[in-house]
């Protein structure tokens, strides 16, 4: 399959990495163009007639949503938006998953009839690995009925756990409020960012920039220990890209556990300071 990436900045890695799996014929472009919807749709319809692609990837970006979706309809194709994973099956081009409801569950998605298709993946679903080589293309001739504006900036977070190569994240196991240093003391013993799964954050137990999870960060460290999370759907969307996950739970047929490469079954209050005391001894 002949697959063309579309890549931004904050993404290329990803993007890159997603296209690859998809298809083995890969050509990765960024557009030298200041951005507009009016402008983008036109050059990268430009780019897929020039290339003719089976299959265009994005990331899932607030520029990509902005202008993806028209640029599919003047295919006559629909955007396959916010893909969470693909599944192969013999020769047949990739099944994609994506979320339905604000993550409450996930569809399978095939693609039908001839290309070009389009895709865009969330942002850490696939793990970046190395630099892209991109190449810059600039349309022949571009009108646009839109002024180019500063691009567009989510809310400042005081933690980008996007960029932690370890994250110890902790779920309503631990109790109460009061018992969240359990688990902090791993974290600073390992030199994580600590996080949390969202009753943790929508009780005020920690703040809302260390939520991971469909309404969260979607985060793909190196490392990822979960502790006292039982899994909900809505939290492995958001971490199960990690490359090593580790998950403490007491319940041994907790959903964590089928996503974990490594389990301790065992209580997090007794588990979790021996960890820690083992970690000080080999430092």
């Amino acid at each position: 399959m002949s697959v063309l990436a579309i890549v931004e900045q904050r993404m290329a890695s990803e993007v890159l990495a997603a296209a690859q799996q998809f298809g083995s014929d890969v050509k990765a472009y960024s557009i030298d163009l200041p951005y507009t919807a009016d402008a983008y749709t036109s050059a990268v319809e430009e780019l897929i007639r020039k290339v003719n692609p089976t299959l265009v990837v994005f990331g899932h970006t607030y520029q990509t949503r902005d202008y993806a979706p028209r640029l599919a309809a003047r295919f006559g194709r629909t955007l396959i938006g916010d893909v969470i994973a693909a599944r192969f099956e013999k020769k047949d081009p990739p099944v994609f998953v994506r979320q339905m409801f604000q993550g409450k569950f996930n569809a399978d998605v095939r693609l039908v009839g001839d290309g070009p298709h389009f895709v865009s993946i969330q942002a850490g679903a696939w793990r970046a690995d190395g630099s892209p080589q991109v190449e810059k293309f600039s349309p022949a001739s571009v009108t646009s009925r839109q002024v180019a504006e500063p691009p567009f900036r989510e809310a400042a977070r005081a933690v980008d756990l996007t960029a932690a190569d370890i994250i110890v994240s902790v779920g309503r196991g631990i109790k109460e409020k009061e018992n969240i240093p359990v688990v902090e003391a791993l974290a600073q013993a390992l030199g994580a960012e600590l996080a949390a799964s969202r009753p943790i954050c929508d009780a005020g137990w920690l703040p809302m920039d260390r939520q991971v999870g469909s309404s969260g960060q979607t985060v793909s460290p190196k490392v990822y220990i979960a502790v006292g999370i039982s899994g909900a759907i809505q939290h492995l969307v958001g971490m199960k890209g990690a490359k090593t996950i580790v998950a403490i739970n007491k319940d041994p047929d907790a959903p964590i556990f089928e996503v974990a490469h490594y389990g301790i079954v065992g209580d997090l209050f007794e588990v979790v300071p021996a960890l820690v005391e083992e970690l000080k001894k080999t430092k």
